[in-house]
């Protein structure tokens, strides 16, 4: 029994890296998403993890992917997210990917000293983050317990309870244009891909979270 579990352990990790989810086939000739899962190195997590915060380290896993770019190009990014999320952040972003939905980049909070402002002055894709509500400190973010997602955030703007738009520069795209690259609109390949996976979207929430999505919806 344990070489068994082993063997689908290894099946597994081989199908991640190459992006051969199950259910999915690519065509041999397509981009496809490619993979890879590991614990997360202490540097990758830096400022955005600290004392107090409420998942402890090593129940956290970097996932490391391609995407595809305002340019028409696949890049390689990263998210950190919760151990149990793995596998419906993969599914999510393997619909995204095949649907050629373009994401600014995809880097960890590390790399913006857990900052949320900064991030997403830089339309940063991002996941995990042991932050205090943006807006609202008197609450814990759901990006602390890694299942909750930013998507492209200077496209898809925050807006919190006193009315104040995050990141200030997105105030342009609050009326909501189907045709702008890098939104997210009601029924397009994002939504679908989250729906499908049990996520919710805050771009429902009044006042809305366009970029943001979550495992438990808030």
């Amino acid at each position: 029994m344990h070489i068994a579990r082993r063997c689908a352990a290894l099946a597994l990790g081989l199908g991640l890296a190459l992006g051969l989810l199950p259910g999915h086939a690519p065509a041999a000739d397509a981009p496809r998403l490619a993979a890879t899962v590991r614990d997360v190195p202490g540097e990758k997590l830096g400022a955005s993890h600290g004392p107090g915060c409420p998942v402890p380290p090593q129940r956290l896993r970097l996932i490391t992917m391609n995407h595809w770019g305002f340019d028409g190009r696949v890049h390689r990014g990263e998210l950190i997210v919760h151990q149990d999320m793995v596998r419906p952040v993969l599914r999510v972003f393997r619909e995204i990917f095949d649907e050629r939905f373009p994401i600014r980049r995809m880097r960890v909070m590390a790399e913006y000293d857990g900052s949320d402002a900064r991030a997403m002055a830089d339309d940063n894709t991002s996941a995990f983050n042991c932050r205090r509500v943006t807006g609202d400190a008197g609450h814990l973010s759901r990006h602390s317990y890694g299942d909750a997602v930013d998507i492209n955030p200077l496209e898809n703007p925050y807006v919190d309870r006193s009315g104040a738009v995050h990141p200030p520069a997105a105030g342009r795209h609050l009326e909501r244009d189907p045709a702008a690259e890098g939104l997210i609109m009601p029924g397009d390949a994002v939504t679908r891909a989250m729906e499908s996976a049990g996520w919710q979207w805050g771009g429902h929430w009044s006042p809305p979270d366009y970029q943001h999505f979550s495992a438990d919806g808030t």
